[in-house]
């Protein structure tokens, strides 16, 4: 009797179970594909809880499509002046048509405006919805309650420069405090824990109004202006120079609902980087048309 030869058979087991695999649908697990380096690319930003926010988001994406992102946080000036300089390529901290008004004024032949990335913004003085006055003119009823004091940011912010104008257009018997805006959140969270009256520079978007009770104060005279708007400003060249990265610094926009979210993470204690990283995969669909089509 002819015996099949053993080195074969195993063979034949081998190429049947290969198959066998096959059939049932098992597939080779695929490579991830290497980012191709596409160099430095920096980016500068004011601490404000919603520059944080969206800093953070935008040099996750563009760190994900191969460039080098550096993150610097600023004064509001240093952020316009080293964008027009060329220091740094971009910023997503531009509050337009009032706020950073002068300083677009002062650069705007050094740099390109982007537009909006986030439309529905605001900004004035904010109080708890139980402080018995409504309007900036009622302020000075209150002068002792609150110490003369309008708890503020820093300096160099735009708001901060509207807020010293409100107070000689209104003739407020207040003196603005500069700080932050992570001191600015602290001295109200204090004074609503204490139950304490307080008034302090505000803008929306921010977590505040979410973990809070707040209300804007009226402004008769529009020294804060109308609705904001968020813009996206690059330096000159930047087009040119690193395409890719200009088309999605251009094409990022998204809505008060998003940034929110991704502020609300961070005041609960998760980092900004992990924050924009769970915000970015958990929203594919709205971060591929930010992306360059191939």
């Amino acid at each position: 009797m002819w015996l099949f030869p053993i080195y074969l058979l195993r063979i034949l087991i081998t190429v049947s179970l290969l198959l066998l695999v096959t059939a049932c649908g098992e597939e080779p697990e695929e490579k991830a594909v290497p980012i191709e380096p596409k160099g430095p690319l920096a980016l500068v930003y004011v601490e404000w809880a919603s520059e944080i926010a969206s800093t953070h988001v935008i040099a996750a994406l563009l760190s994900s499509y191969g460039y080098q992102v550096s993150i610097k946080p600023v004064s509001a000036d240093v952020m316009w002046k080293s964008v027009a300089e060329g220091s740094a390529d971009a910023m997503v901290a531009a509050w337009l048509p009032s706020t950073h008004a002068h300083y677009l004024q002062q650069h705007q032949a050094q740099v390109d405006d982007y537009g909006p990335n986030l439309k529905g913004t605001r900004i004035g003085l904010v109080v708890p919805s139980n402080l018995p006055i409504n309007s900036i003119t009622e302020l000075n009823s209150m002068t002792n309650e609150l110490s003369g004091q309008i708890i503020g940011i820093d300096p160099g912010a735009g708001l901060m420069k509207k807020t010293h104008q409100a107070i000689t257009e209104y003739g407020l018997n207040y003196q603005v405090i500069e700080g932050s805006g992570a001191t600015m959140t602290k001295a109200l969270s204090t004074a609503i824990n204490s139950n304490k009256p307080i008034v302090v520079t505000g803008w929306t978007p921010h977590w505040k109004f979410a973990k809070f009770d707040l209300k804007y104060l009226a402004d008769p005279k529009g020294v804060y202006g109308k609705q904001e708007f968020i813009h996206t400003i690059a330096r000159k060249g930047l087009k040119t120079e690193k395409p890719e990265a200009a088309y999605i610094l251009d094409t990022f926009e998204w809505t008060p609902t998003d940034i929110a979210q991704v502020m609300v993470w961070i005041n609960s204690g998760m980092t900004p980087e992990e924050s924009a990283k769970r915000w970015l995969s958990t929203n594919k669909k709205k971060v591929a048309l930010w992306l360059p089509k191939s």
